[in-house]
């Protein structure tokens, strides 16, 4: 959840009001959505915050000091990956008019590559660091892939979303349910990191 915790609150955000965005094809080459106003989910200063809030609230649940740490940096690492794709309309702080972003999205074939580049290191990250304990940690694994991969061709080269709400509410579904189809995959999958 953590590398995607930013991308949870920003749904939240707004279908309550708080943040603004709409879908506007042409907004950059690659996805059609206008993310006008989201300074609380995705600013520089709020990432930082949330990050540090994300690893207080686990350090506080289990007192693992290094898994929050980690958390911690998952929960960052996304608002550095939206730097690199978004075009500039991401703020630095709430109140704070300047924004950034380094527009990969304004390259179709461009974020094909990279995205699909960091899809492959990290399932072969994954793969060399679990082994499947059983069939579950084997077919649901390659389901998820399978199903990601479905997934984002349908995002890249399908319609646009008739309208925000219905876009924010399956983004949120989808973090959701992702995250709860990993958790099961990581139940029957083990660590291979302290194997010989």
């Amino acid at each position: 959840m953590a590398p995607s915790f930013l991308d949870v609150l920003w749904p939240i955000f707004v279908l309550t009001g708080v943040e603004r965005a709409a879908i506007d094809p042409g907004n950059t080459a690659f996805t059609p959505l206008d993310l006008a106003y989201m300074p609380w989910s995705h600013s520089l200063v709020m990432a930082v915050l949330w990050s540090i809030l994300f690893a207080l609230v686990y350090f506080a649940w289990r007192r693992d000091r290094r898994g929050a740490l980690v958390l911690a940096a998952g929960v960052f690492s996304h608002w550095v990956l939206d730097w690199i794709t978004h075009r500039p309309d991401m703020a630095i702080a709430p109140g704070i008019d300047t924004r950034v972003g380094l527009g990969l999205w304004n390259s179709i074939v461009g974020t094909l590559v990279v995205e699909s580049t960091l899809f492959a290191i990290g399932v072969t990250l994954y793969l060399r660091a679990t082994r499947a304990k059983d069939g579950i940690g084997r077919w649901a694994l390659v389901g998820l892939v399978v199903f990601l991969l479905i997934s984002y061709v349908g995002a890249a080269f399908g319609p646009p979303p008739p309208n925000i709400q219905t876009a924010t509410m399956a983004a949120l579904i989808a973090t959701v349910v992702l995250t709860a189809w990993a958790a099961w995959i990581e139940r029957h999958r083990a660590s291979t990191c302290f194997e010989k």
